[in-house]
């Protein structure tokens, strides 16, 4: 059986945002290819969902980063204080 990526709670050791996709595709491919048995699809069900759930956050989380970084008025940080005399 193939090695999945697993959630961690810690981000340091949790997988890139492009392994949690490419994981996911992988998983995909094999229910869609409707040649598993049963426990094992389903097993790869709950990967695909855990996955699914860990790439969201990290979406998630990337957003309020961008957000965080960007002011009212459409400038980054860094671009505001260069402005300032």
């Amino acid at each position: 059986m193939e090695k999945g990526v697993q959630a961690q709670p810690n981000e340091e050791s949790s997988p890139a945002f492009e392994d949690i996709l490419a994981r996911l595709g992988t998983v995909v491919e094999r229910l869609e290819s409707g040649e598993l048995p049963l426990e094992q699809s389903l097993s790869l069900f709950e990967e695909g969902v855990r996955l699914s759930r860990l790439g969201s956050a990290r979406l998630d989380e990337a957003e309020r980063r961008v957000e965080r970084l960007l002011h009212d008025d459409g400038t980054t940080s860094g671009e505001k204080e260069r402005e300032l005399p």
